[in-house]
């Protein structure tokens, strides 16, 4: 159960720095994954610091702090530039190895 948890959590990461702010009543729904493995992977992220709840109109939602924003935009930002055709010398040449 903690490897699906860990899992789960990391589905949450992905899906919140990739979409935003969510409602915490679509999550499950939205990552295909049952509601308290969904809740219990929250819980794991908010120990960690790495997201932050919002309440509006009586309903909560979650998003990534602002550190975890910028570290998805990292990861994947330099996902993009590995599969660039350009990845390397900026010649569109792989970079030589020494």
């Amino acid at each position: 159960m903690k490897e699906k948890v860990i899992e789960a959590a990391g589905k949450v990461w992905r899906y919140l720095g990739q979409n935003g702010q969510a409602n915490v009543s679509d999550l499950a729904k939205s990552l295909q994954e049952k509601d308290e493995v969904v809740l219990q992977a929250l819980g794991w992220l908010a120990r960690e610091d790495k997201i932050d709840y919002t309440i509006k109109n009586r309903r909560t939602f979650v998003s990534l702090v602002e550190g975890e924003l910028r570290a998805f935009n990292a990861v994947v930002y330099h996902m993009n530039e590995q599969d660039s055709p350009n990845h390397g010398s900026g010649n569109g040449k792989p970079k030589n190895k020494k």
